[in-house]
């Protein structure tokens, strides 16, 4: 079950979550009735064709967009309740949140660009902000390309930078979206043993995957239809 705390409540919490779209055909459902429960400590993949809402649920658990109806709570914090505003500040403390194509800025350092949360969230001194910076990118293995702009390193690189980033507020969750999936299979590799080392300290990690190999990897495999949770393989990793 890797690093599951215990726990008396998890530390996500979906009820019955549901987000419809408005699309010139007609309303579309991208998530039905939702229920879902992650403890601190799991790695758990969300693993489904492409349009079976999983972007959409991450950007739920994430803050970033609202649902339709249903509770999202994450560390006690009932996210569908939060506005626009109040969700980007609550993200910043508390969700890292990893991309498929790195979205980060093309004219910062790798240094600059793992620090800007912390900017954003003022939450170290100005000197705290760099040696946690190279720290991060230490415990990734890519220090050496700190003071580098992110087209002078390899796409697996970007991604370390990525998740260096991610990790930069100390966040109760990582949400990655398709992590892996614009990277060669020895990179995707790399990242993969990154995210266990993760786990293995303690952090909680949810990635939406087509990468049947990260899968694997998990200790938890939650499988959606057509915005549906059709298995979830929690009690097969106990």
């Amino acid at each position: 079950m890797g690093n599951r705390q215990a726990s008396d409540e998890p530390l996500v919490h979906l009820r019955q979550v549901v987000k419809q779209y408005n699309s010139l055909a007609g309303p579309v459902t991208a998530l039905k009735g939702i229920d879902l429960q992650v403890w601190a400590g799991e790695f758990v993949a969300v693993t489904g064709k492409s349009g079976s809402g999983k972007t959409t649920l991450v950007n739920m658990i994430a803050g970033i967009d609202r649902s339709t109806s249903g509770e999202i709570v994450v560390a006690g914090v009932p996210v569908h309740k939060l506005s626009v505003d109040k969700a980007a500040e609550w993200r910043g403390r508390t969700v890292g949140v990893i991309f498929q194509f790195f979205q980060l800025l093309p004219t910062l350092s790798a240094l600059q660009n793992v620090t800007l949360p912390m900017d954003f969230s003022r939450r170290y001194s100005l000197r705290q902000r760099w040696e946690r910076g190279l720290a991060l990118l230490t415990q990734l293995g890519i220090a050496e390309h700190a003071h580098k702009l992110p087209s002078a390193v390899s796409g697996g690189q970007q991604q370390r930078i990525a998740i260096a980033r991610s990790l930069a507020n100390d966040p109760l969750l990582l949400v990655a979206d398709e992590p892996t999936g614009s990277l060669d299979s020895a990179t995707a590799e790399t990242v993969l043993s990154v995210f266990e080392d993760l786990v293995e300290q303690g952090k909680t990690v949810l990635v939406m995957t087509h990468d049947r190999d990260l899968a694997r990897r998990a200790t938890r495999t939650v499988t959606l239809a057509d915005g549906a949770i059709v298995s979830d393989s929690a009690a097969a990793h106990e």
